[in-house]
């Protein structure tokens, strides 16, 4: 473990800000008989393709495209206006908050909650549970860090990311070993702030 850790921390050496997207924001200045529209393209005239209710939070945008923001709604991905969203309060995100990671072929999932604890499940691997820590991000590259727990060791990259299953984009991506001693099979896939 340690060799490993030597090595990852050779590879990402210091701390550098992050990039500001994905980031968590809430519906404001919407009436609260009306919806905040998701739409297919970035622009007023674009199809609907799904709504926000005018009092939602913890609406992941995962990307900004002039004044429009890239979110989730159902199973795909649309754009909803900036100018009725105010950012959460909480800088890095991805350093600091919940993080709900996932793949496909075979289906897994780790999620990290509250207080550093982590849950992984995998066909064939069972639950295993962690504690973990954010450690690193790197010095040249503002997009990756690491994350540390026992034997689990991944790298979380800040780009677009897509689980294969749906039409549904995502902002961070993972690279997980869950267990590094034994040689445990590499699993890829994407990481979303909000869980869904």
């Amino acid at each position: 473990m340690m060799r490993t850790l030597a090595l990852l921390l050779l590879l990402l050496p210091g701390l550098a800000r992050a990039q500001e997207f994905p980031a968590l924001f809430d519906v404001t200045g919407v009436a609260s008989n009306d919806v905040l529209n998701v739409r297919a393209e970035p622009n007023a005239s674009a199809e609907k393709i799904g709504a926000l209710a005018f009092d939602a939070t913890d609406v992941e945008v995962i990307r900004r495209a002039g004044g429009w923001g890239l979110v989730n709604s159902g199973e795909r991905s649309g754009w909803v206006s900036m100018r009725f969203l105010a950012a959460q309060q909480g800088g890095d995100y991805a350093l600091s908050r919940l993080l709900t990671c996932f793949g496909t072929e075979p289906f897994w999932n780790l999620e990290i909650t509250q207080g550093d604890l982590a849950r992984f499940s995998a066909p064939n691997q069972g639950v295993a549970h962690y504690t973990v820590g954010l450690l690193q991000r790197s010095v040249n590259r503002t997009d990756r860090f690491v994350l540390l727990g026992g034997r689990l060791v991944a790298v979380i990259s800040r780009t677009s990311c897509n689980d294969g299953m749906s039409d549904r984009n995502y902002g961070l991506a993972i690279d997980l070993l869950p267990d590094v001693e034994t040689g445990a099979a590499l699993y890829s896939g994407c990481c979303s702030l909000t869980g869904n």
